[in-house]
C-alpha cells in the first residue's frame, strides 16, 4: 500500500503516542510490565540476527533506532554484544523515552542513550566520542514500525505527507558505506524500495528478511516486510 493511499488515523498523532506510553510507564512502574513488542519477538529477533551477520559488534559503531517507543530492539541488542554507549534510541514521545530509560536502569543498560527526538525536525544528536564521515554519523540506522506511523500522519496543508521527507533524512544520517534497516507491516518489499532507492536517497538495495508466508486468494504474502539498503561507499 502506497502512503499516498494511507488514510490519516491516531497512530500517526503524537496525542496518541503519548498517551499510550504514559499508561505503560504506569504500568511498568506499578507492575514491571514493560509494554508492547511492536510487531512481536520474532521480528525484533529476525533484525538482530541480521545486524550481528552484518554490521557485528564493535567499539566504534554508532547505532541509531528511529521510533525507539520501550527500547525492546535496543534492549536485545545490548544482548546480543553490542556495546551500550553504541546505541541510541529516539522518540517524539517523552514518555516513551522515559519508559525505555526505567526499564534499562532495571536490566542495569543504562549505557543505552534514550533521547527526545522529532526525526522530522530535528538532529539526533551524536553519540560521545563518535564522528560524522562526509555528514553522516551513522553505521545503522534501524526502524520497526515508526515509518508506518509516520505514513497515518494528516498531510500539511499543501497536501504534502510528512512521511515524504523521512527518506532522504535517513540517507543525509548514514555514513557512506553504512547501513539501514526498516520492518514495516504497511508497505510491501516492493514499496519499500520504491520509497527508499531513489536519485535523491542514493540508497541501494542490500538484502532481506524472509518471514513466513500466507496465500490468500490466491495471492502469497507475510504479515511484515523487512528490508536492509546500503548507502554506497565514496570512492
Amino acid at each position: 500500500m502506497s502512503a499516498t493511499d494511507l488514510q490519516a488515523s491516531k497512530l500517526g498523532t503524537k496525542e496518541h503516542w503519548d498517551n499510550v506510553y504514559e499508561e505503560e510507564l504506569q504500568n511498568f512502574e506499578e507492575f514491571g510490565d514493560e509494554g508492547e513488542i511492536w510487531f512481536g519477538e520474532d521480528s525484533v529477533d529476525k533484525m538482530v540476527n541480521w545486524a550481528v551477520q552484518n554490521v557485528p559488534p564493535k567499539n566504534d559503531l554508532s547505532i541509531l533506532e528511529v521510533g525507539s517507543g520501550n527500547g525492546t530492539l535496543l534492549f536485545a541488542l545490548a544482548e546480543a554484544g553490542y556495546a551500550a554507549d553504541t546505541l541510541l534510541g529516539i522518540d517524539y514521545s517523552d514518555g516513551a523515552v522515559g519508559l525505555a530509560s526505567s526499564i534499562a536502569k532495571s536490566r542495569n543498560c543504562e549505557g543505552i542513550r534514550f533521547h527526545r527526538c522529532d526525526f522530522l525536525n530535528d538532529e539526533p544528536p551524536v553519540l560521545t566520542g563518535k564522528h560524522t564521515v562526509d555528514g553522516g554519523a551513522w553505521d545503522l540506522i534501524l526502524d520497526k514500525g515508526t515509518f508506518d506511523a509516520i505514513a497515518l500522519m494528516q498531510k500539511d496543508n499543501h497536501g504534502k505527507a510528512p512521511v515524504d521527507s523521512y527518506p532522504i533524512r535517513v540517507a543525509r544520517l548514514l555514513k557512506p558505506g553504512a547501513h539501514f534497516l526498516i520492518t514495516s507491516c504497511n508497505f510491501t518489499e516492493t514499496e519499500l524500495q520504491e520509497k527508499f532507492m531513489t536519485p535523491t536517497t542514493g540508497l541501494h538495495y542490500h538484502s532481506r528478511i524472509q518471514y513466513q508466508t500466507f496465500t490468500f486468494g490466491g495471492k502469497s504474502g507475510s504479515i511484515c516486510s523487512s528490508i536492509a539498503f546500503v548507502k554506497p561507499a565514496v570512492t
